[in-house]
């Protein structure tokens, strides 16, 4: 499942829970980013979430329901790649919103994830496989569960997050000019999930360019990285 949050307001603040079920993963922290890494039965593991020393951070939630249009094609270009290569500073959002602007993109087969990604301005990018892009230019806030915003809630799915959206929502809609580090942690808090768990729930502060997580919504067991 997962939610994604961005908050420009006196700070650009960037929250993510990752909502996981029976996967492998690890938290990987370096001097160029905090990764949450799955591990891939395939491929080994993946740096597929979380934010870098450049001020970058990258969410992917599934999109339910599952939409054929982001199945791969010839021509198309896998959002994973994309996430990746923007969590690892190998392109910048810039780079990959004129990507995602002018070719077509991609998931896995019979499953739609997204990216919900942002830069250091708190300008933000969603991209949704086989549906298109949403650029938005240092919003006050933004938010991606697990539908596609092209659709809204037109197409119901259990696990969409729609609720978690409007938890989310009315809690960034009220917030102050002062919207900060806790209160990121108490958004997060009250869109986690138990049945499919919010393992990993991850705060960036761009403008102290500093990564906050905690696991398993142990919300008193903070930790955290600087990077100068």
């Amino acid at each position: 499942m997962c939610t994604s949050i961005v908050s420009n307001r006196k700070k650009t603040i960037v929250g993510w829970n990752l909502d996981l079920l029976d996967m492998e993963y690890r938290i990987n922290s370096n001097l160029k980013g905090v990764f949450i890494e799955i591990n891939d039965s395939e491929e080994g593991w993946l740096p597929l979430f979380g934010a870098n020393s450049r001020g970058d951070f990258v969410g992917m939630p599934t999109c339910w329901p599952f939409d054929e249009r982001s199945n791969p094609r010839v021509d198309s270009i896998n959002v994973i790649h994309l996430d990746i290569d923007l969590l690892l500073q190998k392109k910048t959002l810039d780079e990959i919103h004129s990507i995602a602007s002018s070719k077509p993109i991609c998931s896995v087969p019979g499953l739609t994830f997204m990216g919900a990604l942002s830069d250091r301005k708190g300008n933000v990018l969603h991209i949704i496989p086989g549906q298109g892009a949403l650029y938005f230019e240092k919003p006050k806030y933004k938010i991606l569960t697990n539908f596609s915003p092209y659709k809204m809630d037109r197409e119901r799915h259990p696990w969409m997050g729609w609720d978690r959206y409007h938890i989310a929502e009315s809690m960034l809609e009220k917030s102050d000019e002062d919207f900060d580090i806790d209160d990121c942690f108490s958004v997060l808090k009250a869109v986690a999930q138990e049945v499919c768990p919010t393992v990993v729930s991850m705060v960036y502060d761009a403008d102290a360019n500093s990564v906050y997580w905690c696991q398993d919504r142990k919300w008193n067991r903070i930790e955290s990285r600087r990077f100068l």
